[in-house]
């Protein structure tokens, strides 16, 4: 079994990096052709629909895998409760989306009634009204690992595709809303046809919906909070600068570190349905051994990411962005850097920890105080401390606050937690990773001054990074052997 969570996760790792890797092909292309202003306006408009589709969703996928995996073995019950999740599910979602129109169509203010704003609103929030049917959550815990890595590479191929051949004038902000938004609808045409392998659409037990409410109050509260935590800094940002180059700017720094978070969420679609098998079949030790073995591969990546982001923030941004417009991007991804660890280990508390053992309340209250704390600081510094960087301000208080919430669950969740944060193997990782962060931070400028006398600064900018980068990786890895870090030493032994 533990061979098989090890397949499922180098599946999942070659899923996401390459899923990242053709999105961060065309996001640099784009950057430059909408602009910072355009970019802006995008993600701010996105960061507004993501709060009606959380809404949507109040938690259902992580609920539904967790009932899923009880009984799906017994494909009569497995029936029912995929009809009992999609029908709870696609209520939720009308009732979400009507809110929003009523949002959008009452208040009046320029960020509602301007008509490229409401179009694109309106195109992205297909992306939750079509997602209620792409059942995603009876592949993952089924662990239909392989083939949601193939499903998701290709349709990711062929939106790249679409982007570079259709994206290619300023005004094309809602073409460009639309194959964002296509992924979805192409991963539901393809679940749909897949989906009769795994389940039969006739159900032979009556529904029962009534054993969910309790939860369902729950849910719904944890997802109004996670929404308002989750994008309040890039909204209130697109309010603070009305503008919305500032959002851009924040978006190219949020697109580095999307990258890293992207691959530790994902491998929860791994980690998140054995850990509930595990809790539900009172095997402690499996239960404690795999969330030590998640945070061990979490911090084996993290770690170094975060050193070298910081080091070459610069390099990264202008590489991302192009050296015009996206003021600040650089200063805005160091101070956010620190997310991709505080974020990835929290979601492994919650997923692996909290939902397993019915505790999701815990994690209520503490996002409902760093959601508050996070409206309050992003204020704070980008209206107040850092008026003239509004970016960097809300940046440095989304860091802080997730800062705090990560040391609140790792305290309520401590019997557990304390297991899979403080042992001398993450001490290890750490050092090393401090080792090339300062490296790589007084390096970097030394070798792109070098490289910039003798060719285009892009270019240097690129040579700079590979440089550093391999130059990091040969140091981190040698560092690793050496010090006989845990998961390095079972790799080779192997």
């Amino acid at each position: 079994m533990r061979n098989e969570v090890r397949s499922n996760v180098v599946i999942n790792i070659i899923r996401t990096v390459t899923m990242m890797v053709l999105s961060f092909v065309t996001f640099p292309v784009v950057c430059r052709i909408l602009g910072d202003q355009m970019i802006g306006l995008y993600s701010w408009a996105l960061a507004f629909v993501y709060y009606f589709l959380v809404l949507a969703r109040i938690s259902i996928p992580n609920i539904a895998v967790r009932e899923c995996i009880k009984v799906r073995n017994d494909p009569v019950k497995l029936t029912t409760k995929m009809h009992e999740f999609f029908i709870i599910q696609a209520i939720t979602t009308l009732l979400s989306f009507g809110l929003m129109c009523v949002i959008v169509f009452s208040i009046r203010i320029p960020d509602f009634t301007a008509e490229i704003n409401r179009s694109l609103i309106f195109i992205l929030s297909l992306n939750f009204l079509t997602g209620v049917l792409s059942f995603e959550w009876i592949f993952t815990a089924l662990e239909k690992h392989t083939y949601m890595a193939i499903r998701s590479i290709i349709i990711a191929a062929i939106v790249d595709i679409l982007v570079f051949a259709f994206v290619s004038y300023p005004d094309a902000i809602l073409l460009y809303a639309f194959f964002s938004i296509l992924t979805t609808v192409l991963t539901v045409i393809t679940n749909l046809v897949y989906l009769p392998r795994l389940v039969k659409f006739k159900r032979k037990e009556k529904l029962n919906f009534k054993q969910y409410l309790p939860l369902l109050g729950t849910l719904f509260m944890i997802s109004v909070v996670a929404a308002i935590y989750d994008k309040t800094d890039t909204f209130i940002l697109g309010f603070i600068d009305p503008s919305k180059a500032s959002v851009g700017s924040y978006s190219v720094a949020m697109k580095a570190i999307e990258i890293v978070i992207g691959i530790i969420t994902a491998l929860s679609t791994v980690f998140m349905p054995r850990a509930m098998y595990y809790y539900q079949h009172n095997d402690a030790k499996q239960f404690r051994n795999l969330n030590k073995y998640s945070v061990n591969i979490c911090l084996l990546i993290v770690i170094p990411a975060i050193a070298l982001m910081i080091g070459l923030a610069e390099p990264i941004t202008k590489i991302i962005a192009g050296t015009k417009g996206y003021e600040y991007a650089d200063v805005v991804l160091i101070a956010l850097a620190s997310v991709m660890l505080t974020f990835s280990i929290t979601n492994i508390i919650y997923t692996q920890i909290l939902i397993p053992s019915k505790k999701e309340k815990l994690y209520l209250v503490s996002v409902l105080g760093a959601a508050l704390l996070n409206i309050g600081l992003s204020l704070l510094f980008g209206l107040v401390l850092f008026k003239n960087n509004p970016a960097f301000g809300v940046g440095l208080g989304t860091a802080i606050t997730d800062v705090l919430l990560l040391v609140t669950i790792s305290a309520l969740s401590w019997k557990e937690s304390k297991h899979i944060i403080l042992n001398i193997n993450n001490l290890k990782i750490i050092g090393l990773g401090l080792i090339i962060g300062v490296a790589s931070f007084f390096l970097s400028p030394v070798i792109f001054k070098a490289l910039a006398s003798n060719m285009d600064i892009e270019a240097a900018y690129a040579l700079d990074i590979l440089i550093i980068f391999f130059g990091s990786l040969i140091v981190y890895i040698a560092g690793l052997i050496l010090s006989k870090e845990k998961l390095t030493r079972t790799i080779i032994h192997k």
